[in-house]
């Protein structure tokens, strides 16, 4: 028993999430990487790590703190969870730094350069203080800490600055005062370009057109001497949700965003220069435990602003341009609802234009053919198009039906202003199901005569995702699909009802059994001596009893071949030879988002897209839905994005458990990587669409 355990290890999720952000990092350690797209993956490391340590942190220190003797062994596993992830974080720290600074020298060799106040000259000076007078003054006020008891108010998402301020006393003493503000990004941006010169460009981060401005800042109160350092802290982002039945999901949604802002501090992160007096006096108007993380930084916080660096006309410094392709077959003045109704039909976003979709919806907004629309929503864009689609669809006299997931972890308070905009048009809006968060993401179109349609994505409904994540988008009338499909809002009105689904995986209801039950064949399949493998494409597999599965199927002698983007509690490094059980870890301009899985079920192959990952939140604590595609076209393009994915060296890291990260390796590789291999295979093939007339 104790053997088996030993061969089949368990990585702790949180711990594999560590080594997936260093994969991003790793990205933007490549040389050959486009200069401002490192600074992009800079910026996007540390908002991951940021949004890691509101959420994941949180609920790790909440289980250590846990001292009822029931929890006892939870609470010590989850102490030890965060004092690994401290461990790794400071480790990666380091490495962080290090990327930062070799980046910034790049950028000087290609004539960028981010100066500090210190390094002004006096013509540039000048123009920050210009600047300042004409964009900054008004928006920082600065509060005394010795005014304040705690920084309970302060907001985690912005960025401080802590000032030691010196005066003469009356007698000649050198007195320090101590005050604090946060830097207006929103407003004003992090970062400020100076006039160029000599073909050279200048950028300085506000927070150093402040230091230059501080006796503006502070005038009139006669200081002579100022120091300022920067600060930040990470709140508990998780959200209490009162229990109290008599309040409705909405109210406790809105209560509990309230909470958010008001979560406990459990990172701070300073400007190692900070002076000690001016540090103690920070630390105590927060109130950290012996768990939470204080550790020392850089002079600048908040790198996640990097994402919003200032562009610059060079090519060369950027990825080079991917345009979006417009499909053919599916463009042109006939009915797209009347094409789809004749074949499958299939998008990758965001190779393929999410304007198609956004025509899906339009024409069935106004075809009068079109009964009803029912479509679940988990993200939407700021000025979705997808809802403006279904007000219109309301207003023209169809039975709209929206479910709206109030609990989409960021997007809570925007996904309650849409909901209220659709009632206000006359959509049915529903709020999910109470302890079940509806994360399918599903569209059914009632038509009144003929075969009903319906598109199942792999990812949001969301014009802006569709451009940075890689999602399919299935379009079908098939009757048995369509049906299930509309069942589901069904199952979702009445989460306890008995609704069996033949062709959907759908959960919390069966997805897992039925997961397994494909694995087991291709175990069976296997002792049998007919084909039997599996390859997916996922972006989470934490689930202890489907890991445990894989672990079986490997050990049965069936071919495991995975590509998965995030976390992953497989480890690989140890298993015997005659194991194969491959993970490979994409990194790369887009974000791999696509849940593909394909069973070789004894030759005939099995395809299944959908939005579920084999984590335990997918398959136990949410409404997910995965569709098999049966269209061979569309089955055989969804093989294809999988065995590139598998094929992709230049991109791809290895994941084995350990952390390594190395170079993937396989016996077919790409010449580029799978997404700029994808891409021009998609736009050779619309060539010949365009050429020949195809269907597509």
């Amino acid at each position: 028993m104790g053997k088996k355990k030993e061969s089949r290890p368990y990585l702790e999720r949180d711990i594999s999430w560590m080594y997936f952000n260093r994969r991003v990092l790793q990205e933007a350690c490549k040389e050959e990487v486009p200069l401002l797209e490192r600074l992009n993956f800079l910026g996007i490391y540390s908002n991951n790590l940021d949004e890691f340590f509101r959420v994941r942190v949180a609920s790790q220190n909440r289980v250590a703190e846990w001292d009822g003797r029931a929890g006892l062994r939870e609470s010590r596993a989850a102490a030890g969870i965060v004092r690994q992830i401290n461990k790794i974080n400071n480790r990666y720290v380091k490495d962080f730094e290090l990327a930062v600074k070799q980046v910034n020298k790049s950028l000087a060799e290609n004539g960028i350069y981010i100066i500090p106040d210190t390094e002004a000259d006096e013509e540039q000076k000048e123009y920050i203080r210009r600047y300042y007078q004409e964009r900054i003054d008004g928006f920082i006020v600065p509060v005394w800490l010795s005014a304040v008891k705690h920084l309970d108010y302060e907001t985690d998402e912005k960025i401080y600055l802590a000032v030691k301020a010196g005066r003469y006393s009356q007698t000649g003493k050198m007195l320090y005062d101590y005050a604090y503000f946060s830097l207006p990004v929103r407003s004003c941006g992090r970062f400020v370009r100076l006039p160029d010169r000599d073909g050279r460009s200048y950028i300085m981060y506000i927070d150093d057109v402040v230091r230059c401005c501080l006796p503006k800042v502070f005038e009139g109160n006669g200081y002579v001497s100022f120091g300022a350092y920067t600060f930040k802290f990470t709140r508990d982002a998780e959200m209490e949700i009162d229990n109290d039945q008599r309040s409705g999901i909405l109210q406790k949604i809105s209560k509990g965003l309230k909470s958010r802002k008001k979560g406990e501090p459990l990172r701070f992160i300073y400007d190692e220069d900070m002076p000690e007096d001016l540090l103690r006096r920070v630390l105590g108007k927060l109130d950290l435990g012996e768990r939470d993380t204080v550790m020392k930084g850089g002079r600048y916080q908040n790198h996640k602003d990097l994402m919003k660096f200032p562009d610059f006309p060079d090519s060369t410094l950027k990825y080079p341009p991917m345009r979006t392709i417009h499909r053919s077959s599916l463009d042109g003045p006939e009915s797209i609802l009347e094409k789809i109704r004749i074949q499958d039909r299939f998008l990758h976003v965001p190779y393929h234009s999410f304007d198609t979709f956004i025509r899906v919806l339009h024409e069935a907004a106004t075809n009068r053919n079109v009964r009803s629309l029912k479509i679940t929503l988990y993200r939407l864009a700021k000025d979705s198009k997808v809802v403006r689609a279904l007000i219109a669809a309301a207003r023209n006299g169809k039975k709209v039906t929206v479910v709206i997931e109030l609990l989409a972890r960021f997007d809570e308070e925007s996904n309650i202003q849409w909901s209220q905009k659709l009632e206000e048009a006359g959509v049915k809006v529903i709020f999910g199901v109470e302890g079940l968060k509806v994360h399918s993401k599903v569209l059914h179109i009632g038509m009144k005569r003929g075969a009903d349609l319906a598109c199942i994505s792999t990812g949001n409904f969301h014009e802006g995702n569709a451009r940075t994540y890689t999602d399919c988008i299935l379009m079908t009338s098939s009757r048995r699909i369509v049906k299930e499909v509309e069942e589901v809002f069904d199952f979702i009105e009445r989460p306890y009802a008995q609704i069996r689904f033949k062709e959907l995986l759908v959960s919390p209801n069966e997805m897992k059994s039925r997961f397994i039950t494909l694995i087991n064949n291709e175990i069976k399949n296997k002792k049998n001596g007919k084909p039997a493998y599996i390859r997916a494409k996922v972006n989470h597999i934490t689930d202890p009893e489907m890991v445990g599965k894989l672990y079986d199927a490997a050990y049965a002698g069936v071919e495991i071949d995975l590509s998965v983007r995030g976390n992953c509690s497989l480890v690989t490094d140890r298993l015997p030879e005659n194991c194969h059980l491959r993970i490979n870890g994409i990194i790369d301009r887009y974000l791999e988002h696509s849940r593909i899985f394909i069973f070789a079920a004894a030759g005939e192959e099995k395809v299944f897209i959908g939005s579920a990952d084999w984590m335990p939140r997918n398959l136990d604590n949410r409404i997910e839905v995965v569709v098999p595609v049966y269209d061979p076209t569309v089955k055989q393009e969804m093989k294809r994005i999988v065995d590139y994915a598998l094929r992709d060296v230049r991109q791809g890291r290895t994941v084995d458990g350990t952390g390594a990260n190395l170079p993937w390796t396989c016996g077919n590789p790409l010449e580029t990587g799978s997404q700029y291999a994808l891409y021009r295979y998609y736009h050779e093939l619309e060539e010949k669409e365009r050429q020949y007339g195809c269907n597509g």
